[in-house]
């Protein structure tokens, strides 16, 4: 019997894996499309056509073009949660934990640039339905653990720690965002997205929120 069990194991094996690369083409072409257009812009056939298979096979997996959605959003805010769950914010000092927070922020904003196009369309066609239905805020969570922490030891000013988690997190998306249109503030010519001006970028950015924060002798 146990035998028969390990061969009937081995003969899944191969079609799990199947199941989870198509799942995973399925959840890379549909990024790419809601990046383009959103929730509602989004074409489902567009989407099967990129990878090769039916829309009943999306269905299958996702039930519907919003659950298709949200698993997208959900991949998304593993990722983040996985870069942040590596940072140290606890035996270091606020001000170290809170740039070694910005620094992977950054990174991980730089790397997924079609999440932040989709969450800008969520926020104009959802009103950010499902952006709190996936516990996006969780990202939030630990800059507001350390602000607060920072505040407590007197390394930070007083400041209310979600209104700044916000502005930090902001600062971190709109240049990766918006890079088509600040890049006229620059020559022309000038590539916002190039590797030296991403790390330009990346370098002011941690150096403005960690500036902005600290107390000063007033405080």
């Amino acid at each position: 019997m146990n035998k028969l069990k390990s061969r009937s194991l081995k003969q899944q094996t191969p079609a799990v894996r199947d199941a989870e690369a198509t799942k995973n083409s399925i959840l890379d072409a549909a990024e790419k499309e809601f990046a383009v257009g959103g929730l509602l812009g989004a074409r489902t056939e567009a989407i099967a056509a990129k990878t090769g298979v039916t829309k009943c096979m999306i269905f299958y997996y996702f039930g519907n073009k919003e659950g298709l959605y949200k698993a997208v959003l959900e991949r998304g805010l593993s990722d983040f949660v996985r870069s942040l769950q590596g940072i140290d914010i606890h035996s270091v000092s606020p001000q170290n934990a809170l740039r070694n927070l910005t620094e992977a922020i950054l990174n991980t904003v730089e790397t997924h640039a079609n999440l932040h196009r989709i969450l800008i369309y969520e926020n104009i066609q959802n009103e950010g339905k499902f952006y709190g239905q996936i516990a996006f805020a969780s990202v939030y969570g630990p800059i507001v653990e350390v602000l607060k922490r920072g505040i407590a030891a007197g390394e930070f000013r007083k400041l209310d720690p979600i209104h700044v988690a916000v502005n930090i997190v902001g600062l971190c998306v709109q240049y990766f965002g918006f890079s088509h249109n600040v890049k006229h503030l620059w020559p022309p010519g000038t590539n916002p997205s190039s590797k030296e001006m991403v790390e330009a970028h990346k370098r002011e950015a941690v150096e403005q929120v960690v500036a902005s924060v600290l107390a000063t002798d007033s405080d």
